[in-house]
């Protein structure tokens, strides 16, 4: 059951949910309700079986990795969908619009039933019934990367496959093609090619077609790679001396080098990155007390010190970072000064007692006016204003433990 609290109006946000989007370059269609279009001409931005929407259409995935429930919140309208159940998952990865419910032999697939389609100069909002799809092979350390047009998974052993992604939002997995090679790090979909890192002690970036042919090899090496996130700017590996930027620009991928600038102890190395989809600005722990920012368009890194980090990320583009302490509060720090600014009332009261990366550990999503906090032991989600003074803008009572929670229709 989930019970609201603090709650701001809901009534512009269900609005949007009915106001459909009029056709983008100066069309007159609009999508309809139902699943054909309304007249003999397909409206601009059509999908079938979809309902197109004037804003984001945010939905939390949920699992709880005690009892293997799982859950979809949707942030519109404030309701709760069950959904299947997942004994065993222990780690939960998102693409904007699918939940990957990692476990010790597979990975199961939810369409979330939420997401975006981003065309440069304007963009489609969408919401969509959720349903089940099916179950990646591979468990432990799999890691799925996706793009508009396929899906990647990579095994733990570096194996790696790729799905046809229009098969996926049809419900099915599809027939993957399987890539010939071993890879040291994810592969990762970009520019209508698969980015990886081949060979070992340094690694190196490596481009493929999406057959897993080698097209190229940009001037980059990575040391002990570990982590990455795509963003406007490209694909950012991280590297123990820093971070590589994959990046295109008619047909030429280059590679650059953003390094720390100074010795970082492997225990300080950022390896995990969380962000904004579609912001330029990482966040990853640099150690227990303190948060990596990279601003990939500066290319620099800053070393923000704060209290004993739990969970930590922003929006970009001049908002704060936020942090979860062990405190139990969420704490703002301005990044170019360094500075906290302001800090919340204790919100979780039960934290566990393992960091960053552990399956039990709240973590904070963030898109462009609200960040989400999850409290497992509080069987409860936050939903945070940012822009002011981290106010508790609504709270989600739950009926199972939130351990493992993304965000879609981003």
């Amino acid at each position: 059951m989930f019970v609201r609290r603090n709650v701001t109006s809901l009534a512009p946000a269900l609005a949007a949910v009915v106001l459909l989007t009029a056709g983008c370059g100066g069309q007159d269609d609009v999508t309809s309700d139902s699943d054909k279009p309304a007249s003999s001409t397909t409206p601009h931005g059509y999908v079938e079986g979809a309902t197109e929407a004037a804003e984001q259409q945010s939905r939390l995935l949920l699992a709880d990795t005690g009892s293997g429930d799982s859950r979809v919140l949707d942030l519109i309208t404030g309701k709760v969908h069950d959904t299947a159940r997942r004994p065993g998952a222990t780690a939960l990865t998102t693409d904007g619009r699918f939940g990957y419910f990692h476990g010790a032999d597979d990975t199961q697939v939810l369409d979330s039933g939420a997401w975006m389609v981003d065309h440069g100069d304007h963009v489609h909002y969408y919401r969509a019934k959720i349903q089940e799809v099916g179950e990646f092979p591979g468990g432990t350390g799999t890691r799925v990367r996706a793009d508009a047009g396929v899906t990647a998974v990579t095994a733990a052993d570096g194996k790696a496959s790729v799905y046809p992604r229009a098969e996926l939002e049809q419900g099915a997995l599809g027939t993957p093609t399987r890539l010939p090679d071993t890879y040291a790090g994810a592969v990762v979909p970009y520019a209508e090619h698969l980015i990886t890192l081949t060979g070992e002690s340094p690694a190196r970036v490596t481009v493929l077609d999406r057959s897993g042919k080698r097209v190229t090899t940009p001037e980059g090496k990575c040391e002990d790679p570990r982590g990455d996130a795509l963003t406007r700017r490209g694909i950012v590996l991280g590297c123990a001396d820093g971070a590589l930027l994959v990046h295109e620009d008619d047909g030429t991928f280059t590679a650059e080098k953003i390094p720390y600038g100074q010795d970082v102890p492997r225990h300080e190395r950022a390896t995990e990155f969380r962000h904004r989809p579609g912001s330029s600005t990482l966040t990853a722990p640099a150690g227990k007390d303190a948060v990596w920012v990279l601003d990939v368009t500066k290319g620099t890194w800053t070393r923000v010190k704060t209290g004993p980090v739990v969970a930590a990320n922003t929006a970009g583009e001049g908002a704060p970072l936020l942090v979860l302490e062990t405190d139990g509060a969420l704490h703002g720090y301005d990044i170019s000064a360094g500075e906290e600014t302001t800090v919340t009332d204790p919100l979780l009261k039960d934290l566990p007692e393992s960091g960053p990366g552990s399956t039990t550990t709240p973590v904070i999503e963030v898109d462009r006016s609200r960040a989400y906090l999850n409290d497992p032991e509080g069987r409860r989600v936050y939903e945070i204003d940012y822009n002011d003074d981290l106010r508790v803008a609504r709270t989600f009572d739950l009926d199972v433990r939130p351990s493992l929670m993304v965000e879609t229709g981003r």
